[in-house]
């Protein structure tokens, strides 16, 4: 079993309008409404590849009651979120459907209040014994500590359970510290943890801060790996053109798969390349096309980072 964790879960919707202009009313062709948050994401694409996961976080008030009830509808992912008093946040996506642009509002979500911050870690505790690796997705909601992420970090490798971050900022800074296995971030957030724009240098200072693997995730330039045993950059043989929301979790889900499963590094990040650019063409986060996944997996261009420059 695979945990994954969302702190800040989220009711995704996405609206898709003809084109998208500013101070002007729109006619929307398209609503769509799933569970959302990077680690229900993650979730939802690690189900679809055939991996049994186990999603916790927290759910609240209506919002809370819609992604819990969405959950028990998708196969392969056992709900096991923490109630809380607050109404879990929406976030709205809205798509230009004329040049694939997406315009993003993230509503902060609920304030944890201190019991329900120590529910949930003791059901965390209990979860993480039991899982083969844990992810750690996303933001924070208000009253949750900015060092939560390194607690958890510190709780899964005590289990000896290989854990993966991917978050942003402060957190993303106390938790590298507490030497997670992998972390994920993307150009922006590794030049903000480090202070370098150069993503080589990059992930060797996020390595020397404690990380053990550093995966960036350079947008359609595709993923730079930097570990131990080597420096790799993964591809894919070409631009997927789309709505690449939910592209980076999907990148997550690819890794994990590869970690549960064995793979060698060339071989995780060729399928965390293929499931994220696959992403791309699918209409919400969460979800991937199929087919395409499978005709990039042996396709992405892998290659030691030297060789890549």
């Amino acid at each position: 079993m695979i945990l994954t964790v969302t702190l800040n879960t989220a009711l995704d919707i996405t609206y898709r309008v003809r084109t998208l202009r500013p101070h002007a009313s729109h006619r929307v062709t398209e609503v769509t409404e799933r569970p959302g948050g990077k680690g229900l994401n993650v979730a939802r694409v690690l189900a679809a590849l055939g991996h049994r996961v186990t999603a916790t976080g927290f759910a609240g008030g209506r919002t809370g009651r819609s992604v819990r009830d969405q959950l028990a509808d998708t196969s392969g992912v056992v709900d096991a979120l923490v109630p809380v008093a607050g109404a879990t946040r929406r976030t709205i996506a809205v798509v230009d459907q004329t040049t694939g642009d997406t315009t993003q509002l993230n509503e902060p979500g609920p304030v944890i209040a201190p019991a329900e911050w120590s529910a949930f870690l003791e059901s965390y505790g209990e979860l993480v014994s039991s899982a083969a690796a844990v992810a750690l997705c996303g933001s924070l909601p208000p009253g949750v500590p900015v060092g939560a992420y390194a607690q958890l970090v510190r709780t899964a490798r005590a289990a000896g359970v290989p854990v993966l971050l991917d978050t942003s900022g402060e957190p993303l800074r106390r938790g590298v510290a507490a030497r997670p296995d992998v972390v994920k971030p993307n150009a922006d957030e590794l030049a903000e943890l480090t202070g370098s724009h150069e993503p080589l240098q990059a992930t060797r200072d996020a390595r020397r801060r404690g990380a053990h693997t550093v995966v960036a995730s350079l947008g359609a330039e595709g993923l730079l790996a930097v570990n131990a045993e080597g420096r790799w950059r993964a591809v894919p043989p070409s631009r997927v053109l789309g709505n690449p929301t939910g592209a980076g979790d999907s990148a997550v889900a690819g890794l994990l798969s590869g970690l549960v499963d064995l793979l060698p590094w060339p071989a995780r990040l060729a399928r965390a390349v293929a499931v994220s650019a696959a992403t791309v063409l699918a209409p919400v986060a969460g979800e991937f096309d199929r087919r395409t996944y499978e005709e990039l997996l042996e396709r992405v261009i892998v290659t030691p980072h030297n060789a890549a420059a």
